[in-house]
């Protein structure tokens, strides 16, 4: 059974930077893809970033390049660099493990528990 863990949320000013840390247990995270989703309050879950096990990544429009997904497999962690954060960033993030088919990502059963990033003033 893999387990995701999160961390790193927090409350910050707009136009600040949070990194998200996301630990799984198991030997098969450098064999999967890994993304973060957020939801915000009233609004569906989004994929914000991916990662595949090769390295290559990819953004939603509303992150480029201010956000950076990285991994370590040797600690078996994915990252999320989040710079000049904004009040619409405010969402629980969550990481999962999946696979990425044609240029897709789909999301395996594995989740973490999410982990509130608050952006206000």
């Amino acid at each position: 059974q893999v387990q995701l863990v999160e961390s790193g949320g927090g409350l910050v000013q707009p136009g600040g930077s949070l990194r998200l840390s996301c630990a799984a247990s198991g030997s098969i995270f450098s064999m999967y893809a890994m993304g973060w989703y957020r939801q915000a309050p009233g609004k569906p879950r989004e994929l914000v970033a991916r990662i595949t096990s090769g390295g290559s990544t990819s953004y939603a429009a509303s992150v480029k390049g201010r956000f950076t997904i990285s991994r370590d497999n040797a600690k078996n962690t994915v990252y999320l660099q989040m710079n000049s954060l904004e009040p619409e960033d405010t969402a629980v993030y969550y990481c999962n493990m999946g696979q990425v088919r044609n240029g897709i990502y789909y999301p395996a059963e594995y989740w973490g528990q999410g982990t509130q990033v608050t952006v206000s003033s």
